[in-house]
């Protein structure tokens, strides 16, 4: 995690590795990737407020060279069972928003025509995949060019997106995106009732 990150946590019960705010998190079936850790406990509180509640956060942290990223997250969101939908929340700086976007428009093709995974794997027992919705925010649309925002990660390098751009390739991948945190909560409701997933609470 990190290596400047609030850690991980487990909402229904299996880990806690770092510093979080306990009441704002519930058992549910959201799985949350996040630069910012202020940013992702409003997340956690908006989805707990929804009465969805989270399987995992994972704090990916700002800095330059990060030890987790949102496709690493993504690829462990895909394999769990207990996450049906998931977050991401981004800022300006890095690539890392970008690769993510790239991530999901391939889990997008494989999702269209869902076969069976793992058939073939000694010990593991057939999985059928899944569509789960992905919601986004990037923070940082009205930063400065080359100014650092909170993070030592946060700025635009010469040659990087700004936060405009990485939003803009999030969604043409097919990613629904939210300008507030606070807006999480009705977001992924309604994204996870139109899938035909499971929205109640653990």
């Amino acid at each position: 995690m990190g290596a400047n990150a609030p850690g991980i946590i487990s909402a229904i019960g299996k880990c806690r590795i770092g510093f979080q705010p306990l009441p704002t998190f519930s058992p549910g079936r959201v799985g949350i990737v996040a630069k910012s850790g202020t940013l992702s406990y409003e997340t956690v509180a908006s989805l707990t407020r929804a009465g969805l509640g989270q399987s995992l956060c994972i704090g990916m942290g700002g800095d330059v060279v990060a030890g987790t990223n949102f496709v690493d997250a993504f690829k462990v969101f895909e394999d769990d069972e207990d996450t049906e939908g998931m977050i991401l929340v981004g800022e300006v700086g890095g690539t890392a928003e970008e690769e993510a976007a790239e991530w999901v428009r391939h889990y997008r093709q494989r999702v269209k025509n869902p076969k069976l995974v793992d058939a073939d794997t000694p010990g593991r027992s057939a999985t059928l995949t899944f569509d789960r919705p992905i919601a986004a925010l990037v923070a940082g649309i009205y930063a400065k060019p080359r100014r650092v925002m909170g993070h030592a990660g946060a700025w635009a390098a010469p040659g990087e997106g700004n936060a405009k751009s990485k939003w803009n390739s999030l969604e043409a991948a097919g990613v629904t995106m939210v300008d507030h945190p606070a807006k999480f909560g009705r977001v992924m409701s309604a994204l996870l009732s139109q899938n035909g997933h499971n929205i109640v609470s653990f």
